[in-house]
C-alpha cells in the first residue's frame, strides 16, 4: 500500500488520536513534576514554577482562546480526536484546576518554608514591626505611589480597561455618605513583582553573619497603603484579579500594501482581545467576583480561584539571587577542539562539515561565521533568516556591518514569529536603515527555516558555505535550548538553500531541490517515502528501524503512516518533548512504537529523524515538527547529515542517549498519562543532559586562538 492520505485515512479514527490541547496540558504536567523533584535544589524548583505559569499563560492566550473563538461561532464539529470546542475546552479546565491545586500546594507547603531555612523571606505588610512598616510606607508613598492610577466605576464612569495579563485590584469602597462603589487600581508592571525589603530598608549588617534576605510583594505594599488612594472614604474590601486575553493575532496579509504596519496595527489590537480566563484570589467575596464576571463578559467556567498569589511566572525573579548552592552546578558552553587552529573558519568548513550541539557546544562560532563574513573582504553576499532575533542580537549587528561594507545582504525577517513580533520589527527597521534588503515572508507562510548562506570569492572561483540549525539564531535561547546547527560547503546543499532565498526573496515555483527537502513543497511525502522505504525492507525480510526525536507530532497523516509502519513490523522509537497526538502500545496499531519525553534543565527542541535503511543509515535534521502548521503553513527546511562521524556522534550522543535516560525520560501510556523509565536490568542510572554536559566538559580542550 503506498503512502498516501487517501490510502491513510482508514486510520483517521478519534480512538487513534490523544487531543492535542490535552496532550500539552500533560507536558506542562512534567515541568510541575519537575519542580516537585525533591532532589533538585531550590531556586530551580522556582525556575519551573515560573516555567509552568509562563507556559499556561501562553497556553490560555492562545489555545484556549482559539477554542472559545469557535465555540462563540458556533462549531460543533468534532476534531480527529472526537472531541467538540465545547468538551475540550471542559476538559482542559478539569485537567488544569489539579495541576494548580498541587503547584500553589508545592510553593505553601515546600517552597515558602525552604527559602527560610535559607534566610529568604516573602513576609506580609503586618509582619514588620512598626517602624519597618512607616519605613515601607515611606518607600510606598515616593516610589510607588505617583504611579498608580485609582479608576472608579460609577454610572458616570465605566467599567476600566484592563490589559492582558495584568495584576489589578477590585475595591470596595463606601463614602461618607454611605454608598459603596467599586474601583479599580492596577499594580504596576513597571516595577518588580517582589520587592527587595533589606534594600528599601536601611539595616545593621552584623559582622561575620549571613543577612537575611527580605521580600514582600508589591500587590501587599499597595494593599496596606490603599488609604492614600482614596483620601475621605473608607476602603471596605481590596481583592486581587488577573485577567489573560486573546491575543492570537489573526492577520489579513492578502489585503495588506504594507506588511510592516499591518503587524503594528494588529500589536496594538491585540491589547483589546476577548477575556479567556479571570484569575481571582480565594477571598474574593462573590459579588465583586460577578461585578468582574458580568463587566468582562466572561462565563463562570473560565474563573480561576487561587489560594495564594496571582500569577506565579513572575518568581523567576529569585532565581537571580547570588545563592549558588540553592542551583544546580553551573554549566559553561564548551568550544570546539576543531576550532582551535589559527585557520580561518571558512577554510575549516571547506574541508568537511562541521556540526554543533547546542548549548553544550557553544553557540560563538556561529556567531563568529556570520562576522567574518562581514569583514571578509572577498566575501560578495550574506543571506539570512531570521525568526527569533533576541534583543541585543550580535548577529545583526554583523549584518548591519556587512551592508556598511557594501556586500550584497538579504534578510527575511519574520515579522509574524508570535510575541517576537516588535523586536522584530525593530530589527528589520534597523537592518533597512543600513542598506541590507529585508523581506517579510510569503503571504498566507511563515518562514521558519534556519538558514544561513555566505558567497565567496576564492582563487578557483565563486564559494558558497552555508550553516543550517534546527534552532534561532539567538544567542541568549541558544544556551538554554538544545539545537544542532551544521556548517556545510557541499556543493548541492548550497545550490539547494541559494534556491531556497530565491523562492523567498523572488518569484519562484520551484517544486524538486536536490538534498533538502523544504515545506510547504515536499516534507510530508519525503517523509512517507521514506517510511515507506522502512515497511518495504521489513516486508523483504530485513530489519526496519525509525527513531524520530521532535518537538511535536501532530499530523494525522504522518501519525497514520507510523500505524501502518508499526503494524508491519518497523520497530519506532519516538522522542517527543510536548505535544504527542499518536497513542503508543495499542495491541494491532501501535505495538512496536514507544514514545518518550525528555523534560530537564535545558528545552530539548533539537528535531533528528533517523532511518535505518537495511544499515545504510539517514539522518536527517529540521527546523520542523510533524505538525500541520510546520508542513503545510511554514517554510520549512530538512537537511541530510552526510558526513558519516557526525552521523554516528548524533546516533551515539543524542539518540541512543535518549532513548537510555533513566532520570528525565518519561514513557507515555496508551491513556496519554506518562510514567518513569524503569531501568533495564544492569543499567545504571542515566540523566541525559548531565551525561552530555560531562562529556563535552570531558573532551574539551583549551581554546588557544580564535579562529578568523
Amino acid at each position: 500500500m503506498k503512502l498516501s492520505k487517501e490510502n491513510l485515512k482508514k486510520y483517521f479514527l478519534p480512538e487513534n488520536f490523544f487531543n492535542r490541547d490535552l496532550s500539552w496540558l500533560e507536558f506542562n504536567r512534567r515541568v510541575l513534576e519537575e519542580a516537585l523533584n525533591p532532589s533538585l535544589p531550590l531556586l530551580d524548583k522556582v525556575k519551573f514554577i515560573s516555567i509552568f505559569f509562563s507556559n499556561l499563560d501562553e497556553f490560555y492566550m492562545i489555545r484556549v482562546s482559539g477554542l472559545r473563538e469557535q465555540i462563540r461561532a458556533r462549531i460543533f464539529e468534532p476534531a480527529i480526536d472526537g472531541l467538540t470546542p465545547m468538551e475540550e475546552t471542559l476538559e482542559i479546565e478539569k485537567g488544569v484546576k489539579p495541576l494548580l491545586t498541587s503547584i500553589y500546594d508545592l510553593w505553601k507547603k515546600t517552597v515558602i518554608p525552604a527559602l527560610k531555612e535559607n534566610n529568604v523571606y516573602i513576609s506580609s505588610f503586618r509582619d514588620f514591626s512598626k517602624t519597618a512598616r512607616e519605613q515601607l510606607k515611606e518607600y510606598f508613598y515616593k516610589e510607588i505611589y505617583p504611579v498608580l492610577t485609582p479608576l472608579a466605576f460609577d454610572p458616570g464612569r465605566p467599567f476600566p480597561y484592563i490589559s492582558n495579563l495584568s495584576l489589578s485590584f477590585a475595591i470596595l469602597i463606601k463614602k461618607q455618605n454611605g454608598e459603596k462603589h467599586f474601583a479599580r487600581v492596577k499594580i504596576p508592571s513597571i516595577l518588580p513583582r517582589l520587592l527587595r525589603v533589606d534594600h528599601i530598608i536601611p539595616t545593621v549588617k552584623k559582622n561575620n553573619s549571613h543577612q537575611p534576605v527580605k521580600y514582600i510583594w508589591l500587590e501587599d505594599l499597595i494593599k496596606y497603603n490603599l488609604p492614600i488612594l482614596f483620601p475621605g472614604v473608607e476602603v471596605l474590601e481590596a481583592h486581587t484579579f488577573r485577567i489573560t486575553r486573546n491575543t492570537d493575532l489573526e492577520i489579513q496579509e492578502d489585503e495588506a500594501d504594507d506588511l510592516l504596519e499591518l503587524i503594528e496595527e494588529n500589536i496594538k489590537q491585540r491589547k483589546f482581545g476577548s477575556v479567556v480566563r479571570l484569575e481571582v484570589e480565594k477571598a474574593m467575596p462573590d459579588f465583586m467576583l460577578e461585578t468582574l464576571v458580568e463587566n468582562l463578559e466572561i462565563t463562570k467556567e473560565s474563573i480561576h480561584i487561587i489560594d495564594g498569589p496571582l500569577g506565579l511566572s513572575s518568581v523567576m525573579q529569585l532565581y537571580d539571587l547570588p545563592l549558588s548552592h540553592l542551583k544546580e552546578k553551573p554549566f559553561h558552553p564548551v568550544t570546539p577542539s576543531i576550532f582551535e587552529d589559527e585557520e580561518n573558519i571558512f577554510s575549516l568548513i571547506k574541508k568537511h562539515d562541521i556540526i554543533l550541539h547546542h548549548p553544550y557546544d557553544s553557540f560563538n562560532p556561529v556567531i563568529e561565521f556570520i562576522k567574518k563574513a562581514s569583514q571578509d573582504p572577498d566575501v560578495l553576499a550574506i543571506k539570512q533568516t531570521l525568526y527569533r532575533v533576541g534583543q541585543d542580537s550580535p548577529i545583526v549587528k554583523s549584518l548591519i556591518e556587512a551592508a556598511d561594507r557594501k556586500k550584497q545582504v538579504a534578510v527575511l525577517v519574520e515579522l509574524k514569529a508570535r510575541f517576537d513580533e516588535e523586536n522584530n520589527i525593530y530589527w528589520a527597521r534597523e537592518l533597512e536603515k543600513a542598506g541590507v534588503h529585508v523581506v517579510y515572508g510569503l503571504v498566507g507562510l511563515k518562514t521558519h527555516a534556519k538558514m544561513t548562506l555566505v558567497v565567496k570569492r576564492e582563487t578557483d572561483g565563486v564559494k558558497r558555505y552555508v550553516h543550517l540549525g534546527t534552532g534561532n539564531y539567538n544567542a541568549s535561547t541558544a544556551k538554554l535550548y538544545t539545537d544542532l546547527g551544521l556548517f556545510t560547503a557541499d556543493e548541492a546543499i548550497c545550490a539547494d538553500v541559494s534556491e531556497i532565498f530565491n523562492f523567498l526573496t523572488g518569484y519562484s515555483e520551484q517544486k524538486s531541490y536536490r538534498k533538502l527537502f523544504v515545506s510547504p513543497i515536499n516534507v510530508r511525502e519525503s517523509f512517507l517515502k521514506l517510511i515507506q522505504r522502512e515497511i518495504k525492507n521489513v516486508k523483504a525480510g530485513n530489519v526496519g528501524r525509525l527513531i524520530f526525536k521532535l518537538n511535536s507530532l501532530v499530523d494525522p497523516v504522518i501519525i497514520a503512516a507510523l500505524y501502518e509502519a508499526s503494524k508491519q513490523g518497523v520497530q519506532i522509537d519516538l522522542i517527543v518533548r510536548g505535544i504527542c497526538c499518536l497513542v503508543p502500545g495499542v495491541p494491532k496499531l501501535s505495538t512496536n512504537i514507544r514514545v518518550r519525553s525528555i523534560v530537564g534543565r535545558f528545552l530539548e527542541h533539537s528535531r533528528v529523524y533517523y532511518f535505518y535503511n537495511k544499515g545504510d543509515e539517514e539522518i536527517y535534521l529540521s527546523s520542523a515538527d510533524l505538525m500541520q502548521r510546520n508542513l503545510d503553513r511554514r517554510v520549512e527546511q530538512t537537511f541530510p547529515v552526510q558526513d558519516p562521524k557526525i552521523k554516528e556522534e548524533i546516533k551515539k550522543n543524542i539518540l541512543d542517549i535518549a532513548l537510555r535516560d533513566t532520570e528525565k525520560a518519561r514513557l507515555l501510556l496508551p491513556t496519554g498519562k506518562y510514567i518513569v523509565n524503569r531501568r533495564v536490568y544492569n543499567q545504571s542510572e542515566l540523566n541525559m543532559q548531565e551525561w552530555l554536559m560531562n562529556f563535552v566538559s570531558s573532551n574539551s580542550k583549551p581554546i588557544k586562538k580564535k579562529v578568523k
